[in-house]
């Protein structure tokens, strides 16, 4: 086996770069609700417009001026309220033996409250840092300097606000809204915990807690009564209201239709469908 030629210094931390985060980076949210985890802590800022954050089970809007910390690990969903909704995200390091002042300052987040309020003066220090940051976008070591001062000062400035629980998160209403406007296409969990700001896990949990039936089972039976809806009308071919109803194909559409109705799709047409009277 030929050996792998060693990484030169540039290479290795061009490869760094793309495996780690920058230390501070300025974030537009996307207008859906995104959900996802990851092995580091995070602190988030909140700059422009209004978004919605949902961390560790509980929920709370972030504004300028207001905040959040992600620990990690800790399954989190956000997304703008607004046109443009723009966050200060600072990435904490992993811990390390080697910088206890650092590993004492994350666990010192970590142990907080989720969610908090920053006095003026340091949201005057942050608009400075982020307006620079603007400036030099690409500035790695004034990215790092934005996250080691924002932080050692975090804990001086802050104050709680008050977090909603999640048991309040699950709203029916808003799932079975995202469902009909998304009815014919592929409708993931994590898409539907996202409708209401939870964690997949814990949407899941809720969701088969309250409903006695899993999400999947759930929009299934959605589709299907879609579909029967559909039928009934008769103004489409049965290979239409499979493809409206987010059906991969005819034969899917039939062998779930069948098995949840007792009858096949055809023989529901017959059954149900309104043909328009002949003069």
């Amino acid at each position: 086996m030929k050996p792998k030629t060693p990484l030169s210094i540039a290479e290795n931390c061009e490869k760094a770069k793309v495996l780690s985060p920058a230390p501070a980076e300025i974030v537009t949210l996307p207008s859906h609700m995104d959900c996802h985890d990851h092995q580091y802590t995070q602190v988030v800022i909140g700059l422009k417009g209004q978004a919605e954050f949902e961390v560790g089970g509980m929920g709370n809007l972030v504004g300028p001026g207001q905040g959040c910390v992600v620990t990690s690990g800790s399954d989190h969903a956000f997304g703008s309220l607004m046109s443009q909704s723009d966050i200060l995200v600072l990435n904490m390091p992993l811990p390390s033996g080697d910088d206890p002042l650092m590993l004492q300052r994350i666990n010192d987040l970590s142990r907080s409250d989720t969610y908090f309020q920053l006095d003026n003066q340091i949201q005057k220090l942050i608009q400075m840092l982020v307006s620079e940051m603007q400036a030099n976008p690409n500035d790695l070591l004034l990215s790092r300097a934005c996250n080691d001062t924002v932080v050692a000062l975090l804990q001086r400035h802050i104050s709680a606000f008050e977090t909603a629980k999640k048991d309040s998160r699950f709203d029916l209403e808003a799932i079975d809204r995202y469902i009909e406007q998304h009815l014919g296409r592929k409708i993931t969990v994590a898409q539907l915990a996202g409708s209401v700001f939870l964690g997949e896990s814990q949407f899941h949990m809720l969701f088969k807690e309250q409903m006695k039936i899993t999400p999947h089972q759930y929009v299934l039976g959605k589709r299907i009564d879609m579909a029967k809806v559909l039928i009934e009308q008769g103004h489409l071919s049965l290979g239409q209201v499979a493809e409206l109803t987010g059906f991969s194909g005819q034969s899917t559409f039939t062998h779930s239709f069948t098995r949840l109705q007792g009858v096949s799709p055809s023989q529901y047409k017959k059954l149900h469908c309104q043909t328009p009277s002949k003069r």
